[in-house]
């Protein structure tokens, strides 16, 4: 039986236009997970929530023994994920966004990054400030990052876009890997389930 690691309680979330979730209640266990919408379901703002980026209009999230409500920053130090709307970061080369990124993650894995710098073929770009890098480019470096970080739940949102296909064959070979940790989530948010990989659960929101 595999570990629960997130345990998400009455999540309720509303933007003024529109109600997202009502009463919303699961658990994320160790392994591989897939939140799956079309566009407008609400994919990336559960991302947001799951994250504590952004606050709930009620319910609970709990990470392990570990409340979001109770012990905000002991929670988000468990979580990795990345906005990919995320600015102040132009400047920044990713050789120095992941060496700031280590000391906020305990569990940061320096030994794992020179074969993923290299199996998302990012060395070209290693030190070049973030704003020369292309869309695909950037994201390769978030998944370098998240892939390293040793977080307790990783959020990827559309982990695939805009990607080159060695890259894609890349991610999903480290994906396959995930799927079968066992005291870590990984959570993927996309249209569809990814072919070949074994999902612990799949959240549907509706569209």
């Amino acid at each position: 039986m595999r570990k629960t690691v997130l345990q998400a309680t009455d999540l309720s979330f509303a933007y003024p236009q529109r109600r997202l979730f009502h009463g919303l209640t699961f658990e994320l266990p160790a392994g591989l997970s897939l939140i799956r919408g079309g566009d407008g379901s609400g994919k990336t703002t559960l991302l947001r929530l799951l994250a504590g980026d952004l606050p709930s209009d009620a319910g609970a999230l709990w990470l392990g023994d570990v409340s979001l409500s109770e012990q905000p920053s002991a929670y988000r130090s468990k979580v990795f994920r990345v906005d990919h709307q995320v600015i102040g970061l132009d400047q920044v080369t990713p050789e120095a966004y992941l060496a700031e990124l280590s000391a906020r993650h305990p569990d940061f894995d320096p030994a794992g990054l020179p074969a993923l710098i290299d199996g998302l073929g990012l060395q070209p770009h290693w030190q070049k400030p973030m704003y020369m890098l292309s869309t695909g480019s950037k994201r390769k470096v978030w998944l370098a990052a998240a892939f390293c970080a040793g977080a307790t739940l990783t959020l990827l949102d559309e982990p695939f876009a805009a990607l080159d296909r060695p890259s894609i064959a890349f991610a999903l070979t480290l994906l396959q890997k995930a799927a079968t940790d066992p005291t870590r989530a990984w959570v993927l948010a996309d249209y569809q389930a990814p072919t070949g990989l074994p999902l612990a659960t799949i959240i549907d929101l509706p569209d």
